[in-house]
């Protein structure tokens, strides 16, 4: 296992070579990114949709959720969240902000057609098969998180990504399939039972949502429901979800690996 220390070092390199990849590689790794992210939040959904008790309900999204970034991890696709440890690589200038901010754009826009395409097919495949309690757990989900106010939702997306980041670490530190598995795990464990928001598992959740909405009676079934639906919109969920939760997501993984580079750089500040 390696060491802090070692870890940047290490990873000061893998930003080189994150840097340096080909759009379409990066693209086509975003892609694959987004998808299994989004996988993590549909087995999530299906796994809870019938279960009431809200604690219950984020033990087992803890458990489940964390499967997406072991897949992504595994695979070597390219995750938005995790790229953000691409600050060492700046630091330790290996790499120009200019590389760090292309692979950044590339990988955000193939993480958000990865996890797009999946919510698309998702309803499109499985909509008219979905248990009524499904669809209304897909929508729920999707417009409580267009609710968010833009402060509440930038919060929480800085504390997701220092978690998201740290798993990251923690799984690169392992020199093995299980080490990593396991290094990954917790701190998304902790961010979904906490409620933290990530951008590219609302590039699947709110989607999903929106599809499912365009499913004849979905509103219908809503309102009986008593789920307040006026806040899922393709606008909110860009303007009050997505961008406060990318800009908080920023900050707590730049931030997050800018004080690991600065605890453990080799030259003291």
């Amino acid at each position: 296992m390696l060491s802090p220390a070692e870890f940047v070092e290490s990873y000061a390199g893998i930003g080189e070579r994150k840097a340096g990849a080909g759009v379409l590689k990066l693209l086509l790794s975003g892609i694959l990114a987004g998808f299994a992210i989004g996988v993590g939040g549909a087995v999530t959904t299906a796994a809870t949709f019938s279960i009431e008790n809200t604690s219950v309900t984020k033990i087992i999204g803890g458990v489940l959720f964390p499967l997406g970034l072991i897949m992504v991890l595994v695979t070597g696709a390219e995750l938005f969240t995790g790229n953000c440890l691409m600050t060492i690589s700046l630091f330790e200038r290996r790499i120009h902000l200019k590389a760090m901010l292309r692979n950044l754009a590339v990988v955000y826009l193939g993480n958000f057609l990865g996890a797009l395409l999946l919510a698309w097919a998702m309803i499109s495949f499985s909509g008219p098969g979905m248990a009524s309690g499904l669809i209304l757990k897909t929508v729920s989900t999707a417009a409580a998180k267009c609710a968010l106010p833009f402060g509440r939702a930038l919060g929480l997306g800085v504390l997701c990504n220092i978690l998201v980041c740290a798993a990251v670490m923690m799984a690169l530190c392992a020199k093995d399939i299980i080490g990593r598995a396991v290094g990954a795990f917790g701190p998304v464990c902790c961010f979904v039972i906490c409620g933290f928001e990530h951008c590219v598992a609302n590039m699947y959740f709110i989607p999903a949502g929106l599809f499912a909405l365009t499913m004849p009676g979905c509103g219908q079934l809503a309102a009986g429901a008593g789920i307040d639906i006026s806040a899922l919109t393709w606008g909110n969920f860009l303007l009050h979800n997505l961008i406060p939760v990318t800009i908080g997501n920023l900050i707590g993984g730049c931030g997050l690996a800018a004080l690991i580079w600065a605890m453990h750089r080799k030259t003291l500040i």
